[in-house]
């Protein structure tokens, strides 16, 4: 861990060197080395405007416009040098991070080597041993054939029991598993209906309210109608265009009595705003309104 940290830090002191550097210096002993102030460059473009509006205030506003485009231009391009050291950090992170996982995979298969010639010395260690100890009195080796038999029984005993233990943690996991497979099945079917009845009730309510501010504007238009008896009976189909503040932008008629079409496109006309409704996936099914007017008499 502290490898990593070390780099770290070393790529942060990196950064910060760099936008040190980076900074420009004017040697100049008379006057201030000059500093990027943004309020005291919105203060400085409040006195030049305010110094030019005697003069032209076309041109107090071109200078204005520049001044701040320059100003933007200053901030971007800074904007661009920190994002450009930033990439350069993260490059030297990554290439820090794939030497050290280089050098950790060296490490790793070097600690395996030494194991595995560890282990091969521990057995030619283990034969050498047997072929002297053959040599040995008739009983030690009986004793000792003894003692290997029991150790191997021992063994294939332990054996069979970790066997058995694995048997049981693996049926123990699978059980576990079925178990939260259940029930993440039965959250999913709960949420699932969930969201179906909540679709449903949303389904219904934008009905209503579409249902609702179907009649309101039916109202508005009838109010603004200037309609006679020769109307009676007639009708004529409307598609009607409203901005979400349900200003009319439009107004199209369809087939009907032309008299009525004309007279009811002035009535919408007239009313210049419709009601409509702020929920946005209401407007959204009421954007474009098709419907039939008759007029009331």
């Amino acid at each position: 861990m502290k490898v990593p940290l070390a780099i770290s830090v070393g790529l942060h002191l990196f950064i910060g060197a760099i936008i040190f550097v980076s900074m420009e210096f004017t040697p100049d002993y008379d006057r201030p080395a000059m500093q990027v102030d943004i309020s005291n460059m919105e203060d400085d473009l409040e006195d030049e405007i305010v110094a030019a509006v005697a003069v032209d205030k076309a041109a107090v506003d071109q200078q204005a416009a520049q001044i701040r485009e320059r100003q933007q231009q200053q901030r971007e391009a800074e904007q661009r040098r920190v994002a450009e050291l930033e990439r350069r950090a993260a490059e030297a992170q990554r290439r820090a991070e794939q030497e050290r996982q280089r050098q950790q995979q060296l490490a790793e298969q070097t600690a395996k080597e030494q194991r595995e010639a560890e282990q091969e010395a521990q057995r030619m260690r283990e034969r050498r041993e047997a072929e002297e100890a053959a040599a040995e009195q008739a009983a030690q080796r009986r004793a000792r054939e003894e003692a290997a038999a029991e150790k191997a029984a021992q063994e294939r005993r332990e054996e069979e029991a970790r066997r058995q233990r694995e048997a049981e943690e693996q049926r123990k996991r699978e059980e576990e598993q079925r178990r939260k497979a259940e029930r993440e099945a039965q959250m999913q079917r709960e949420l699932a209906e969930e969201m179906a009845q909540r679709q449903r009730a949303r389904s219904q309510q934008m009905q209503s309210e579409i249902q609702k501010y179907t009649a309101l504007i039916q109202q508005t238009i009838q109010r603004n109608w200037n309609i006679d008896d020769s109307m009676r009976g007639k009708s004529c189909e409307l598609t009607i265009n409203v901005a979400p503040s349900g200003f009319v932008k439009s107004v199209n008629t369809g087939s009907g009595d032309d008299n009525v079409c004309r007279s009811a496109r002035n009535a919408v006309l007239k009313a210049n705003t419709l009601p409509v409704s702020e929920d946005p996936d209401i407007y959204a099914e009421m954007a474009t309104i098709k419907l039939t007017v008759k007029p009331e008499l």
